[in-house]
């Protein structure tokens, strides 16, 4: 390759080409760059991926006690229906809105659309056949229904039932209501750890709704 002979060695480059350096930008913009971009990220995640969550009531007992931490996960919901024996979080619905509750609530999903559900003596019912809960307080002291879940509503319960106001009181919960699906509990230290467990029936027969 020829070599262009208007070219002097010595000289300096000229503006526009390539340099091994970048001039070195002002600590404290780099800062606020970096906060700024934290923040973003933050939001975003906390919009679309997960949040984190306390508990302030014993509604969830002793599943959930007061001042646990949750880690809420956003994502899956928008790929899957929410199953029964989910733990969710989920904003005030209408009627609640109307009694000016503005905080989210946290219950289990009992009743998926198609299901009928009923409380009677003690013991909870999905299409006539009873649920096995390990992970209630202790059994409800009231009867309630049966009553049929429509599309895209579910029929949620606090585990400590004698203490929670939910379903049982105001109805279903609207699918583009639920905020996310709680995932794993962070803290305390002692009880940390992913919450998976889910009502199983009786007489272990599948429901078909």
């Amino acid at each position: 390759m020829t070599e262009n002979p208007n070219l002097d060695p010595n000289k300096e480059p000229l503006q526009g080409d390539v340099k091994d350096e970048q001039p070195q930008e002002n600590p404290w913009v780099e800062t606020i760059k970096t906060l700024v971009t934290a923040g973003i990220l933050a939001i975003g995640i906390r919009t679309f991926v997960a949040e984190a969550r306390y508990i302030p009531s014993e509604s969830m007992l002793p599943t959930l006690e007061v001042q646990d931490r949750l880690i809420i996960e956003k994502i899956s919901y928008r790929f899957k229906d929410p199953k029964r024996g989910d733990v969710v979080v989920f904003q005030p619905t209408e009627i609640l809105e109307q009694q000016n509750y503005k905080d989210a609530f946290i219950k289990r999903v009992i009743g998926i659309p198609g299901d009928t559900v009923e409380v009677n003596n003690g013991r909870v019912y999905v299409n006539g056949q009873e649920l096995e809960e390990g992970y209630i307080y202790e059994t409800p002291d009231y009867d309630y229904g049966p009553v049929a879940i429509p599309d895209d509503h579910y029929l949620v319960l606090g585990d400590n039932r004698n203490n929670s106001y939910d379903s049982h009181y105001w109805g279903f919960v609207p699918r583009e209501k639920l905020v996310g699906k709680a995932f794993v509990r962070f803290w305390p230290f002692n009880r940390v750890g992913t919450l998976s467990e889910e009502p199983q029936f009786a007489e272990e027969t599948p429901v078909t709704p």
